[in-house]
């Protein structure tokens, strides 16, 4: 088998943080990327948790009642299923 002249690879991607390449001029697969990369990193919703202050009571208050809620939809949850 021929190797293939002048065929160029993707370059490995690496630089640190969040960054993208890109390449042959195609910006907007480049921007989908790092929308995908910030997205999954949780980085807007860590910059919106730490826009202000939030005292550490607040945070326990705000655990406390998301273990309520999720107590409460799975006891929902096994009751529909003894009902079917």
């Amino acid at each position: 088998m021929k190797k293939r002249r002048n065929f160029r690879k993707k370059p490995k991607d690496d630089s640190k943080g969040l960054s993208v390449k890109v390449w042959n001029n195609n910006v907007e697969g480049a921007l989908k990327i790092f929308k995908r990369k910030v997205k999954d990193s949780n980085l807007m919703l860590d910059l919106k948790k730490k826009a202000y202050y939030e005292k550490p009571s607040e945070i326990k208050r705000h655990k406390k009642n998301l273990a309520k809620l999720r107590t409460k939809y799975a006891i929902e949850k096994e009751k529909a299923k003894k009902n079917y």
